[in-house]
């Protein structure tokens, strides 16, 4: 089978949705082609949060950013490795992307009052209002395109199937603690039984699932034709330029001819384990978050086209502690983002039983702390709380309440004794300096002070720690037995190594010339961040800005070859 179509998109989440709604916006006849059965990508289990600073609805907070706020704090963080003309472009797009995302389509990206970039004290940091989430969203809205949508991890949902979200989470531990917080939690579970009776799973959508939900909507609603279970093949040079892709589709072989460009956001290579291994600090003990079609078979297809990888990156992924349940033959890998580490009363120590990091940071340099750490001392680190805390906060896998931890300790998930000194033997650690620790961060918690590692002594800690606890909302005692603990390693939720572009998104050969016709955006295209971290969002901000700067250049001339 023979087709062609004026753009042909390749891959599902933010990026590739952002350029083919853009591009169909613009009047292209666009195809995406999604290698899963279901569409969404990793943006569907993600959380969804976009980082777009100088972004208009950030406005009415009454926040005031500048680009140069920006562009001073990025040039730090990114150090040597940032490339301005990429830095420029975000920081120009962004809030165009935002406003004509608002204006022609279904998403809505709502700024967070307070959520402060992840280096506070650097300057032009802000406080809050680059962050955004997307709007709380219902499913029902996409009709039988609904069970075509990537399910969250089942591990983020309770019941089965309702998703929750921080203040959600609240409300549902304190539903008999106020009449207002029983009405909620009656109206959520009321409508997720109904939504389960009709629709298999709840409909009320959150953080990634929902910005999911809404681009593929308004992918839907602006003529875009979707194809999954997509095997790509090849990427094929025709009159010049890269216009044809060959796949197979549930047996079928299809050639598609794209007469003004090939758009390449498949989510990288961060689920090849062979081919990342050369890269990553510790190959045997680290655990990708990535869905495991992300393999880098795009990037591979371009590279047989003159493509090259940026290997000029930080880090090579985007990292965050994982911790890993084993039973009935099965792994389920949990990321440990925002949940537990900045909480009150829970410590990371390594293999001689001593803290080494503050807990609170941030994902991607909690886990930076673990890798530094001689002979590897720190694969795994273990985090260690007590009765307490894992009853009001949980821990990992282990949710919190009341509810039986049976499970998680039969699997080895969970350790636990009745003194520290026994949860020592547990995990392997030394009694002696593990006791020594969880004494000495007691003290700290009663000042509301740490003095080895500040926990708790910036804006994006406190934000992070609970903030109805005093004196610091990051520190607690670890004195309640029975005493936990979970190992967590190294892991993943992206990469950062991806196809070189320019600051129109268009792919480079090793010459550093477009290579005609094709386009990369997403985790496909070189890290906009130069494989560092600086706030929350800053993976789904660049791919969604990209992909409309992509579909925009694709779509603004139906005449015109792109170049």
């Amino acid at each position: 089978m023979e087709t062609e179509t004026d753009v042909v998109v390749l891959g599902s989440g933010a990026a590739g949705l952002a350029a083919a709604i853009t591009a169909a916006k613009f009047g292209a006849k666009v195809l995406l082609l999604e290698k899963a059965d279901v569409f969404g990508g990793s943006t569907a289990i993600s959380g969804g949060v976009v980082w777009i600073p100088s972004n208009n609805a950030m406005n009415a907070l009454g926040f005031s950013d500048s680009k140069d706020a920006a562009k001073a704090y990025l040039g730090t963080v990114l150090g040597n490795k940032v490339r301005w003309d990429l830095v420029d472009t975000f920081l120009d797009n962004g809030p165009d992307m935002v406003d004509f995302m608002h204006a022609q389509t279904e998403l809505r990206l709502v700024p967070r009052a307070h959520a402060p970039d992840y280096y506070p004290a650097i300057e032009g940091a802000s406080m809050g209002g680059r962050t955004l989430d997307p709007q709380v969203y219902d499913g029902r809205k996409l009709g039988r395109w609904f069970s075509a949508l990537k399910r969250p991890i089942p591990e983020f949902m309770v019941f089965g199937g309702m998703m929750v979200g921080r203040k959600e989470i609240d409300q549902l531990l304190g539903t008999f603690r106020s009449p207002k917080n029983l009405l909620a939690t009656a109206g959520m579970v009321v409508r997720y039984a109904r939504d389960r009776m009709l629709n298999g799973r709840g409909t009320r959508l959150l953080q990634g699932n929902s910005l999911a939900a809404q681009l593929l909507k308004s992918a839907l609603d602006a003529g875009v034709e979707l194809w999954s279970n997509c095997q790509i093949e090849e990427i094929a040079v025709a009159d010049d330029r890269a216009s044809l892709v060959k796949l197979s589709q549930r047996g079928e072989e299809c050639v598609v001819r794209a007469r003004r460009g090939i758009v390449l956001a498949g989510g990288g290579a961060a689920a090849d384990a062979a081919g990342m291994r050369e890269h990553l600090a510790t190959p045997d003990s680290h655990f990708s978050m990535a869905p495991r079609t992300n393999t880098g078979g795009l990037q591979k297809l371009a590279v047989a086209l003159g493509a090259c990888i940026d290997e000029a990156v930080v880090d090579p992924v985007n990292y965050a502690p994982v911790s890993v349940l084993r039973e009935n033959g099965r792994e389920i890998r949990f990321p440990h983002l925002f949940l537990d580490r900045a909480k009150p009363g829970l410590i990371a120590v390594d293999a001689t039983g001593r803290r080494f990091v503050d807990e609170a940071t941030s994902y991607h340099n909690f886990v930076r702390a673990m890798i530094a750490q001689p002979a590897g001392r720190a694969v795994p680190t273990w985090l260690i709380c007590d009765a307490a805390f894992i009853r009001k906060y949980g821990m990992g896998l282990v949710r919190p309440g009341i509810g039986s931890r049976r499970r998680f300790l039969k699997s080895g998930y969970l350790r636990s004794g009745a003194t520290i000194s026994e949860l020592a033997r547990s995990i392997g650690v030394p009694a002696a300096a593990l006791t020594e620790e969880v004494t000495r961060h007691n003290r700290f918690s009663i000042d509301g002070h740490d003095p080895d590692h500040g926990k708790g002594g910036n804006a994006y800690d406190l934000h992070q720690g609970d903030l109805q606890h005093a004196p610091n909302p990051c520190l607690g005692p670890i004195e309640r037995p029975p005493f936990y603990a979970v190992a967590v390693y190294p892991g993943d939720i992206g990469a950062t190594r991806g196809l070189i572009t320019d600051d129109r998104g268009r792919v480079l050969d090793q010459a550093r010339r477009p290579i005609p016709g094709l386009y990369a955006c997403g985790n496909e295209m070189n890290s906009v961040m130069a494989g560092t971290y600086p706030g929350a969002g800053i993976t789904l901000g660049p791919a969604l800005t990209f992909g409309y700067i992509v579909g925009r250049s694709l779509g603004q001339d139906a005449d015109r070859r792109a170049n």
